[in-house]
């Protein structure tokens, strides 16, 4: 028989078809199919598997839900609000079950044994970003894994050691002060004034992250801090959406726009790190964040010699500048909104709040040395971050098949842990639990619970979040300078919203009535 060239072509599309179609097939029925199978075998509840869509119709339909309603001002039950689907299927299912990303299956843990041996093992269980949309805001260290994560995190330690942190106390007050005359001007036309605190906060952090991060390049810092906002608001409504997998390659308005702010803010950082990298040469500029990170890039490469990949590369050291927003700025306004709106609920712990600033700063600017006296406002931190933990939810891969507790984890498997539930738990934390108690903090974190590592607002394990000393050096010195010059309080307007995408914002923004002490 002759072949011909026609049939050889023919042949290869064929079988090119037949091997697309059965991966198609096997992603979308047969491997979720196979897991959930897999997964009631092991003692877990969860729906019943849905064609492409899976679970995710449901969880948009009721977030969706979430953000047309409010909540009660004086309660702190978030999870029946901010976490609907997973309140639903805790209900449905009890505290371990699955859900439905698409094709791709989500086990909820929601025990503290469990979630400790988890967190501690990195090697195992690694971070995921969920939507592929937030590699336009970073990957960095947030998504390395293995030996790629102990180098990010050996070359990044230094940057965050208590002794550089120091040093940047000034700067932090300058960005402080900045907001305070723009709050004294609002407040000296009447004697108080209704503010939404909640983009001065906005700001003021990411005013924070630009001086501490890029020093002398500060203004283009801001430049890359609007630009990250302008792309955390469009991925924040790709969110909100049914996500179709390869439709973020499609040249829509939003993605070219996501892609031009992305190139952008590449070509910033790339230019401000060869600017710092002319000025280390001459033995300078290494008091900022980045600049440290270079210079102990640059001396592990010289310790390590000719050795492969032990330096960071220019494209991670622009995606670590980049985490330094996302985390940096992120974290730590949704920690002190949250705060000045406990506060303003609970008087009594404003004013002692208050008082043991005017004791240990007067009217003077917080020091270094000053901020480590501030007992009462640790307190408030640590039990705000208990109720509004600015990362409600934690997402791992499971790396390498694991056994956990009683259960099996296969690779691929995605978990969920919940925070916020843990947070809440009566068992752990008592049956004041849902209430709004600084004093359980008095003797610290460890004698605070039932169970040792059930308090996570900046994660658990190896893989905690590098920046938290950062933040909570940041939010004393914010709060300490409010606190010497304002009094607050719910504003009527105020709408108790809080919304979770990335974290846990105010949906409404936080509308609050000022008054000049």
């Amino acid at each position: 028989m002759e072949v011909t060239v026609s049939s050889i072509v023919t042949s290869i599309a064929l079988v090119t078809f037949l091997t697309c179609a059965w991966r198609v097939v096997n992603w979308v029925w047969l491997r979720p199919k196979q897991k959930e199978r897999w997964l009631r075998e092991q003692g877990f509840k969860g729906n019943p598997y849905k064609l492409l869509y899976g679970d995710t119709k449901e969880m948009i339909s009721m977030m969706r839900e979430s953000r047309s309603t409010s909540m009660d001002s004086s309660s702190d039950d978030l999870i029946p609000h901010v976490l609907r689907f997973h309140h639903h299927n805790i209900n449905l299912h009890g505290k371990h079950y699955f859900q439905w990303l698409g094709p791709t299956p989500q086990v909820s843990i929601a025990d503290p044994k469990l979630m400790k041996e988890i967190l501690f093992n990195y090697e195992v269980f690694q971070k995921k970003v969920q939507n592929p949309l937030a590699k336009f805001l970073v990957r960095g260290v947030l998504m390395c894994e293995g030996e790629k994560w102990a180098k990010h995190r050996n070359i990044l330690n230094p940057a965050f050691h208590l002794e550089k942190l120091k040093h940047m106390v000034p700067a932090m007050c300058l960005s402080c002060c900045e907001m305070i005359s723009k709050w004294e001007v609002l407040v000296s036309q009447k004697e108080s004034c209704e503010v939404d605190v909640w983009p001065y906060l906005q700001n003021v952090t990411g005013d924070v992250i630009s001086r501490t991060a890029f020093g002398s390049n500060y203004d283009e810092g801001k430049k890359i801090f609007q630009l990250q906002t302008e792309l955390g608001d469009l991925i924040i409504q790709f969110a909100r959406s049914i996500y179709i997998p390869g439709w973020r390659f499609l040249p829509t308005k939003k993605n070219t726009r996501m892609k031009t702010i992305y190139n952008e803010v590449r070509a910033l950082l790339s230019n401000i790190i060869q600017k710092k990298e002319q000025t280390l040469k001459g033995n300078d500029g290494d008091n900022d964040l980045l600049g440290i990170l270079l210079k102990t890039n640059l001396k592990e490469s010289q310790v390590q010699g000719n050795k492969k990949n032990i330096k960071l590369t220019m494209g991670e050291v622009i995606e670590e500048c980049k985490l330094f927003y996302l985390a940096g700025q992120e974290t730590t306004s949704t920690l002190l909104v949250w705060t000045m709106i406990l506060l303003s609920k609970h008087q009594k712990w404003q004013a002692l709040a208050r008082e043991e600033v005017l004791t240990v700063f007067g009217n003077n600017k917080p020091s270094y040395e000053g901020l480590n006296r501030l007992k009462i406002m640790t307190m408030i931190f640590y039990e705000v971050l208990r109720l509004y933990p600015a990362v409600p939810l934690l997402v791992r891969t499971v790396h390498k098949k694991t056994k956990v507790g009683n259960f099996v984890l296969p690779p691929g498997l995605e978990l969920l842990l919940s925070v916020m539930s843990i947070h809440r738990d009566c068992e752990t934390w008592g049956e004041d639990v849902m209430e709004f108690k600084p004093e359980r903090f008095s003797e610290g974190i460890t004698k605070a619970t039932k169970t040792p590592s059930t308090f996570l607002p900046f994660g658990g394990g190896p893989r905690n979040c590098i920046g938290q000393n950062f933040a909570m050096i940041e939010a004393k010195i914010a709060l300490a300078m409010i606190l010497q010059r304002f009094s607050f309080q719910l504003s009527p307007s105020y709408v108790h919203a809080p919304s979770h995408v990335f974290t846990l914002n105010p949906q409404h923004g936080a509308c609050l009535i000022l008054q000049k002490i």
